[in-house]
């Protein structure tokens, strides 16, 4: 059972939300040279119970709408399977999701009451947009939108919470950080096309056309190599984040891949776990030259 649950919640996707946090700690580090641990580990607590609890929700949703019986599932799209498999009840699921969004709310109101408005500001959009992400903002077409605001945000208020301040830097990490997540929704949803378009969701896919929408993929490295290299050159950002630019070959490659292969689930599936594998290790690397010394 608790391999059930640690499925439904999708455990080795929480490591987008691990990076966000690790970089506004990272930059804080490279800034200030100090950590507060106690409200580290807090931010990290509250971060993943936040995470757990949107997919957690979407699970349910796409259940209730009927999506995930219509898709074909693999390890990077078309849900967890649980709930079309009978593993686990959806009210259970969906009681689950509400739990882990109460106990991120009331970790972020502690430090809503410690830092002030603008936690309190970060904490309001993450709970609406969370409770309604799978039911109002997809169906909006803004889901790539959500999951960018929801990693640089991250980034932003854990830095705002070790340091007190939001400054250039962290608004910058938290665009890099908040582009490569986005990413990795944005080609997870090439299998659902046809599912998530029958269900009236509205992808940044179905918006454009799966054959406009493949040759948007390089926008999102781009744009996350684009602001590292212009930081560093401003002086905003230090020389070594530039290591992040190690990843260029698996963006390459799972580019590529998506342009000769956007149409078949089976061919596709490689590159899509080359994508995460690319957002992820670009993170990593980002968050590493955050913490070497000149």
């Amino acid at each position: 059972m608790i391999s059930v649950w640690l499925r439904v919640i999708r455990v080795r996707f929480l490591l987008a939300s691990v990076i966000a946090v690790m970089t506004g700690l990272a930059l804080n580090w490279s800034q200030n040279g100090s950590i507060g641990y106690f409200d580290a580990i807090l931010t990290f607590a509250g971060v993943m119970a936040l995470h757990a609890s949107v997919d957690l929700l979407n699970d349910y949703w796409d259940f209730k709408r009927g999506i995930d019986t219509k898709t074909t599932r693999t390890k990077m799209s078309g849900g967890t399977g649980v709930l079309p498999e009978g593993l686990l009840k959806p009210s259970s699921v969906y009681r689950a999701g509400v739990v882990f969004l109460v106990l991120g709310s009331l970790i972020g109101s502690y430090f809503v009451i410690t830092y002030g408005i603008l936690i309190a500001i970060i904490l309001g959009f993450a709970i609406v947009s969370i409770y309604f992400y799978s039911t109002k903002i997809v169906d909006s077409g803004l889901g790539e939108f959500f999951v960018a605001v929801k990693g640089s945000m991250i980034v932003i208020g854990t830095f705002y919470i070790q340091s007190g301040q939001v400054n250039v830097e962290s608004i910058l990490a938290g665009i890099v950080i908040g582009t490569l997540s986005s990413l990795v929704l944005f080609i997870a949803s090439f299998p659902d096309h046809d599912a998530d378009k029958s269900k009236g969701r509205k992808t940044l896919v179905i918006a454009v056309g799966k054959d406009k929408a493949r040759k948007l993929f390089w926008i999102f490295p781009s744009v996350a190599y684009g602001v590292i290299i212009i930081g560093v050159m401003l002086n905003y950002l230090p020389v070594l984040t530039l290591i992040s630019l190690l990843s260029f070959p698996l963006m390459i490659k799972s580019g590529i891949g998506l342009q000769k292969h956007f149409e078949s689930i089976n061919n596709l599936e490689p590159y899509m776990s080359l994508s995460l594998k690319f957002s992820r290790l670009t993170g990593i690397l980002f968050v590493i030259g955050f913490l070497i010394p000149l």
